[in-house]
């Protein structure tokens, strides 16, 4: 099986690198370095909910990587216009109005994806479509998504599927023009789950992402991500409630995850490419187990 190099559109970051605490480019560049090894030719560093000074500061850190490196994509903006009912492990001191005012607070034009809660929408979402941004909907309890482009680590931080009247998941799952991430790392999404997102979304609507962690492939057990502590027991990372925190899995294994499944299909790697109008780049060689054979630039 042979597929184009992997964009991961959900990453805050791996191999010790937080992509809300870089304070050099060259960290930026390790992380795309490490990342290219395993098949993961380029990527969209995602912000999860802070303080608008820090936001505006790593904006500007991450920009300055991508003038060295063509792997950093842009940028994924997950939280502060989410919702606190489904606020997962972000910090909801940070969280403000779905206003454009707001926005334009920490706006820049290498925001490519911004995750917001729809329901709470104040102007925002019309806004960014005007704009050319991808609009995810996520962290939120919303059944209308009408609005949005795709949904962002669907069954994660929405509302369920309900039998009566209208969810996230529900609207995600049945909608066959929403883009959808899965997280498919055997902790985030149960097989039946899983199973059930693969039958009722069309292949080329699923979008495979990691939502990985700065411990993701690391020694560091411990860690503050998004103000809260982190605990990773060499399994699943999560915050001292047992709130999970985000995936310690990277595209590579998941692609084997999902290959011994008997889920996986090669467009799911194009897709990501055709979401955000991208060429597709390089090629990398699979096994009939997953197990990445050669990769090309």
């Amino acid at each position: 099986m042979e597929t184009p190099l992997i964009i991961d559109q959900h990453l805050h970051g791996a191999f010790g690198i937080d992509f809300n605490k870089v304070s050099k480019v060259d960290e930026i560049l390790f992380a795309a370095e490490n990342l290219k090894k395993i098949g993961i030719g380029g990527f969209f560093p995602t912000l999860v909910t802070d303080s608008v000074r820090n936001i505006c500061c790593q904006i500007r850190i991450i920009k300055e990587a991508a003038k060295i490196c063509p792997a950093v994509l842009g940028i994924h903006l997950e939280g502060i216009f989410i919702n606190s009912e489904k606020k997962g492990i972000h910090n909801p001191e940070h969280f403000m109005e779905l206003t454009v005012d707001n926005y334009r607070r920490i706006e820049d034009d290498f925001i490519k994806i911004v995750t917001l809660a729809p329901e709470l929408d104040k102007g925002l979402i019309e806004y960014l479509k005007e704009k050319k941004i991808k609009v995810q909907a996520g962290h939120c309890t919303g059944g209308d998504l009408s609005e949005v482009n795709g949904v962002t680590h669907t069954f994660n931080a929405m509302s369920g599927v309900v039998h009566r009247g209208k969810s996230t998941a529900l609207s995600a799952l049945i909608n066959d023009n929403l883009y959808a991430e899965i997280i498919a790392d055997g902790v985030h999404v149960g097989d039946d789950a899983l199973k059930l997102f693969f039958k009722s979304k069309p292949a080329d609507k699923v979008l495979l992402i990691s939502d990985a962690l700065p411990i993701t492939y690391s020694d560091i057990k411990e860690t503050i991500f998004a103000d809260s502590k982190i605990f990773y027991d060499g399994i699943k990372a999560t915050s001292a409630d047992g709130t999970i925190a985000g995936s310690t899995t990277l595209l590579d294994k998941i692609v084997k995850i999902l290959v011994q499944k008997n889920l996986f299909n090669p467009i799911f790697i194009t897709n990501t490419y055709t979401y955000h109008n991208i060429e597709p780049k390089g090629r990398i060689l699979w096994d009939d187990e997953g197990n990445i054979l050669k990769i090309s630039a």
